[in-house]
């Protein structure tokens, strides 16, 4: 009988050693998995965010053509492009600001559509305007896939014991994308 205890005792050690990091490569593999994810969701978001930007000089031009003295407003929509343009790849929250900055001239901007009924009725404007709302929605998808990829890494790093391997191999949390304050309040619609 001690001579099988002998065998069995190393032998579940063995065993339960094997099965520890096992499951710690299995575990491991998985954190992965979802960083991965979060940084291709994050690289969407980027891939809309540009091709909103790519649309602004086209939507701008269109309107300068009509409303030629709305300076004011064609310079705003042209800086904020150029803040958000330069803070794409950059911390999230900076990216969300300027964004929101941006949707907030782009909305001037297209109110000046409003005031001119040969421009509202410009095939060309209408075209744009029609992308760049279709732009705005596949923004809007991104930005929640990529907060629900977010979610998904940041619960697996801070369950337990799933904590244990991303505390060890170096895994932290991800950063949501945030709307920015002038996003969250109501929106004033007038008629």
């Amino acid at each position: 009988m001690s001579t099988t205890l002998l065998v069995l005792v190393p032998t579940a050690l063995v065993l339960l050693v094997v099965g520890v990091l096992l499951w710690g490569v299995v575990t491991f593999n998985r954190l992965v998995a979802r960083r991965q994810q979060v940084e291709a969701s994050g690289a969407q978001v980027d891939v809309q965010l540009k091709r909103r930007h790519d649309l602004v000089p086209n939507l701008v031009e269109t309107v300068k053509g009509y409303a030629v003295h709305e300076r004011g407003t064609f310079e705003a929509v042209t800086a904020a492009r150029g803040s958000a343009v330069a803070a794409l790849g950059g911390p999230r929250e900076q990216q969300a600001q300027a964004e929101a900055a941006l949707g907030g001239a782009l909305s001037r901007l297209l109110a000046i559509g409003e005031a001119y009924p040969e421009l509202r009725a410009s095939a060309t404007f209408l075209a744009l305007q029609s992308e760049l709302a279709e732009t705005e929605d596949k923004i809007a998808y991104a930005r929640q896939f990529l907060n629900g990829s977010v979610q998904g890494l940041n619960t697996a790093v801070q369950s337990f014991p799933t904590s244990l391997v991303a505390g060890v191999t170096g895994f932290a949390a991800a950063e949501y994308f945030r709307a920015g304050d002038d996003d969250r309040g109501a929106v004033a619609v007038r008629f």
